[in-house]
């Protein structure tokens, strides 16, 4: 018996390895924007003692706890689906949420004539804006194979 060979795709073509280095920065994005919410959400959740009067004069404790709550949750967001292949659709909807929470922010920091912290919070914008759209239609993570 002679054996056949079935020619397949090549895994190394020059669109899988545009794919494959889309996904790597999208990752790499998203790990960076993870670490800056992360770090701002917890800063709101528990801050320093010597902050939390200055914060609440400014914010509100409601609204203080609620926006940092929900960058630590939009920080799982970002991650965890993508990591465990569980729903990973769950990564542009939470990028689409801090979409909403930075677009805010900026509104805020603009109307106050804080023109340092707008242009930080419109360069965050745009940057979890890209990974809402990428994840979304660009390169959206693979769900788990079922068995």
């Amino acid at each position: 018996m002679q054996s056949t060979i079935i020619p397949t795709a090549q895994t190394n073509t020059p669109a899988s390895r545009s794919a494959r280095a889309i996904n790597i920065a999208l990752w790499i994005l998203q790990g960076l924007l993870a670490a800056v919410f992360l770090a701002h959400g917890w800063l709101m959740v528990a801050p320093p003692a010597d902050m939390v009067a200055m914060i609440d004069a400014q914010l509100g404790a409601g609204l203080r706890i609620f926006i940092g709550v929900a960058e630590l949750l939009a920080v799982a967001g970002l991650i965890l689906p993508g990591v465990t292949r569980i729903l990973p659709s769950l990564t542009a909807l939470a990028a689409a949420g801090l979409m909403i929470v930075m677009g805010s922010a900026l509104v805020l920091h603009v109307s106050r004539g804080e023109s340092s912290s707008a242009i930080t919070v419109a360069v965050l914008l745009v940057l979890i804006s890209i990974v809402a759209y990428a994840r979304w239609k660009v390169a959206p993570l693979a769900g788990r194979k079922r068995v």
